[in-house]
């Protein structure tokens, strides 16, 4: 009787081993038959509660004043030890040196002590012209998004802290193409978005789209990925805290509860979206679109684009701002406005009798 429900355990596990092994999920992109809506059927977690990636409404996020500002340990200098990117098939993906001393870390933030160490961090992106976020801020999506995994340093391995809520960390950042626009010969108007409507007329107005020399290494590193499971050392360094956004940014961010956006979809993961968004060139993200993806043996892979999990129902889940993070009121100000025009009309026809 004991080696029989040992077998039924050890059997009914094998989905779950077989996604995290030899990777037979995939994206809609690559093959539908095997894509998000299925992931469920190979590990049960992705069809559970509790799943990410979400969209922020911004009406209904509260405030916590406890999400203090994080504490970046290794963050600000370049590590002397070489980093291995990956192209895995379905993402690239950095791994940072596991050494327990000079690892990246993060802590404070209301994250539970003591810490998180930094594993990896990988990216998200769409096809050409598409949105290429997972996350969104008001259902406004950036071009890409960066996920920085940590893992609670009080567990021993990732397959322990994927068994906790409190096991993984991720900080979320959205990549958004920057825009340089010239008004004439003394003006310069910068967003990073797409061009205001206002100025779509503008005859004069001239686009120029710049590199974020930040992520040149990796950028520049990308075209010796040439097949999925192929990694390589990266030719130099660079801070960590070169690819986050600015001081005041670290300080505007949002936190839930949620999971993996890949399989195991283990529901794992504190989740930090950061409100403020980072640039990255035109050119770069096209760079990202031309890595090769896993396909059928025997034929030539094709770009990976569209490597994003479909935004997932928010349930009963809080999502919290921090201190210096926007809210958005749930009310329009415009009824209220005119309710208050139209009382002053009454108060003045009263006033003035008949």
């Amino acid at each position: 009787m004991w080696a029989l429900g040992f077998l039924l355990r050890f059997l009914a596990m094998q989905p779950v081993a077989q996604v995290d092994s030899t990777g037979t999920w995939c994206y809609d992109s690559q093959d539908p038959e095997c894509g998000p809506t299925h992931w469920k059927e190979l590990a049960p977690a992705c069809g559970g509660p509790a799943q990410s990636p979400i969209n922020i409404d911004l009406r209904l996020v509260q405030r916590d004043y406890t999400l203090e500002p994080f504490i970046f340990q290794g963050y600000d200098k370049a590590p002397l030890d070489p980093w291995t990117l990956e192209n895995n098939g379905h993402t690239v993906l950095l791994q940072v040196s596991s050494g327990q001393q000079n690892c990246p870390g993060i802590r404070g933030a209301g994250l539970p002590s003591p810490g998180y160490r930094l594993l990896q961090l990988h990216f998200h992106w769409g096809s050409p012209g598409h949105k290429g976020s997972e996350h969104s801020l008001d259902q406004k999506h950036g071009s890409m998004e960066m996920h920085m995994v940590h893992m609670n340093t009080k567990y021993r391995d990732l397959r322990e802290a994927q068994r906790h809520p409190d096991g993984l960390a991720v900080l979320a950042v959205l990549l958004v193409i920057s825009q340089t626009f010239h008004l004439g010969p003394s003006h310069l108007w910068k967003q990073t978005h797409t061009e205001p409507q206002s100025l779509s007329h503008w005859n004069s107005l001239q686009e120029e789209d710049r590199d974020n020399t930040n992520f040149s290494a990796i950028v520049s590193a990308l075209k010796n990925l040439s097949l999925p499971g192929v990694s390589v050392n990266l030719t130099s360094t660079f801070p960590l805290a070169s690819l986050l956004p600015s001081a005041v940014g670290l300080l505007r961010y949002y936190r839930y509860s949620g999971s993996l956006t890949t399989p195991g979809c283990e529901p794992a993961v504190l989740w930090t979206v950061f409100e403020n968004t980072v640039p990255i060139g035109r050119a770069q993200v096209a760079q990202f679109q031309t890595i090769p993806q896993t396909g059928p043996p025997g034929l030539h892979p094709r770009p990976l684009v569209d490597n994003l999990r479909p935004q997932q129902p928010l349930g009963g889940r809080r999502v919290l701002a921090s201190p210096g993070a926007s809210l958005r009121s749930s009310v329009s100000t415009l009824p209220c406005l005119h309710l208050a025009l139209l009382g002053l009309g009454v108060g003045l026809r009263l006033w003035q009798g008949p």
